[in-house]
């Protein structure tokens, strides 16, 4: 099963269960310049400059966890990505899968903006840059 989740449920759930892990699928660039939560782990969804998804995806989050009965955190941009890579991992026998809904930036605004309505900086959650 996939839940979705906004970021503060997220952060909760993550700080209520130490064998979960976060993951954060966004693209190398956004990982380092955008920010990211502190403990999250980059492992890509998709990366530029071609946008193909990462074939070896799967592979690389069963290294970081091995129970695939426990809390694995999905985290992209704005929710998209991150519901891809879980339905790759539910496929592949994950059982506790949260894609974070409002992602790290959260949707547009009426200027186009992100970060201006919802997602993990905009509600204050740690952060970090590098």
């Amino acid at each position: 099963m996939i839940e979705n989740l906004n970021p503060q449920q997220t952060w909760n759930l993550w700080q209520e269960h130490s064998n979960a892990l976060l993951v954060d699928v966004r693209t190398k660039m956004e990982h380092v310049f955008v920010g990211h939560p502190p403990g999250a782990i980059h492992i890509a969804w998709k990366e530029a400059p071609d946008w193909q998804i990462n074939p070896h995806f799967v592979s690389e989050v069963e290294k970081h966890q091995l129970d695939k009965n426990a809390p694995v955190l999905l985290l992209c941009r704005s929710g998209q990505r991150s519901l891809e890579a879980a339905m790759a991992l539910q496929a592949a026998g994950f059982t506790h899968l949260v894609n974070i809904a409002d992602g790290f930036e959260g949707p547009l605004d009426q200027q186009q903006h992100r970060g201006q309505i919802a997602g993990w900086r905009y509600d204050g959650l740690p952060w970090r840059q590098g």
